[in-house]
């Protein structure tokens, strides 16, 4: 990929506040892009605002709740009389309860569930409804490993990361269908070291914890400006996500076996939660959360399996290579 691909680009990032939203924010503007913040959080969007500017790009940060369809329009409207055309267009807000099925409110579901799932359809369908008329433009879809794997604890954000690869297998058909040029892709996402572990609503006695291997959301970041660059099938990251979707197509009675045996462990740390614990399932909680989560210590900042599916081309040729010389030896 050409490193200034996306220079004086449009693009706009949902959950940009924080996390992988924010470092992704950072590798468009290191290409020169104009890009478009969007998030609830006032303060972790002016902070987000300054170092996409740093980083040599130009910000526009917009507060809007993703799970409201007509102020995410009127964000898009904004955006493209500041900024100009949509050219791509990241759906990567999320919400989460960490709680068994049975301590969940069903308000504390829905909202999850209109966060998390509504909140990418709303994108895509604003994203849509300016980039068909011009026939371009690129919609990167942010899943995970849980879209195909369920873990226990999460059940509201595993069905929403569920309802969102159904949802994009369908409008991927239908451009396929319609001939159109607009690029999609969905990014299968591992654990990551985000703030979403100090902010999402926790019933759990100690704190919560991402599960497994950890990276840095520097990895998801590459992973996404890349799909955004091409019009690839899906993307997943880290080797835990093809253990995790691969592994449950074929076993998925053994990921049962192993997920009711560790997922509740696993999913927390050995700290107490403690009674002042804050959340942001309804409002966002003050303050700039920053871009990473207190995981540093066992996250990694690469992927090799990412490298290779970012590099597929030149692998199959070492490949193509490697087999020729082997038939040469052979027959010699």
């Amino acid at each position: 990929m050409v490193h200034d691909e996306f220079r004086d680009k449009v693009v706009v990032i949902t959950g940009a506040s924080a996390g992988v939203g924010r470092v992704t924010a950072w590798e468009f503007a290191k290409q020169g892009a104009r890009v478009v913040l969007l998030a609830r959080g006032k303060d972790g969007l002016e902070a987000a605002s300054r170092e996409v500017e740093q980083y040599g790009g130009k910000a526009l940060a917009i507060t809007v709740d993703v799970a409201d369809p007509e102020a995410l329009a009127a964000a898009a409207d904004i955006a493209e009389k500041q900024f100009g055309p949509i050219d791509v267009w990241v759906n990567n807000a999320m919400n989460s309860v960490f709680a068994p099925l049975k301590n969940i409110t069903p308000q504390e579901f829905k909202r999850v569930t209109e966060v998390t799932y509504l909140g990418q359809v709303y994108g895509a369908m604003t994203a849509l409804k300016r980039m068909l008329p011009r026939n371009r433009g690129s919609i990167v879809l942010v899943g995970s490993a849980l879209a195909y794997r369920g873990i226990p604890l999460q059940s509201a954000y595993c069905g929403s990361k569920h309802g969102i690869q159904g949802f994009y297998d369908s409008l991927r058909c239908e451009l396929k269908h319609d001939k159109s040029n607009i690029k999609m892709c969905m990014v299968e996402l591992p654990a990551m070291n985000t703030t979403q572990f100090h902010w999402v609503l926790s019933k759990l006695p100690n704190k919560p914890r991402p599960m497994g291997k950890v990276y840095q959301p520097e990895v998801a970041a590459r992973a996404i400006v890349f799909a955004a660059a091409h019009n690839r099938r899906d993307i997943w990251v880290g080797f835990p996500t093809y253990k995790a979707i691969i592994g449950n197509k074929i076993a998925p009675w053994y990921a049962d076996w192993v997920l009711a045996r560790n997922g509740y462990k696993g999913q927390q740390t050995d700290e107490p939660a403690g009674l002042d614990r804050v959340n942001n399932v309804w409002e966002p909680v003050p303050g700039d959360p920053g871009a990473y989560g207190s995981f540093k210590n066992i996250a990694t900042n690469r992927s090799v399996t990412l490298w290779l599916t970012m590099h597929r081309e030149w692998v199959w040729a070492a490949l193509a290579l490697l087999v020729i010389a082997l038939v040469w030896i052979i027959a010699g």
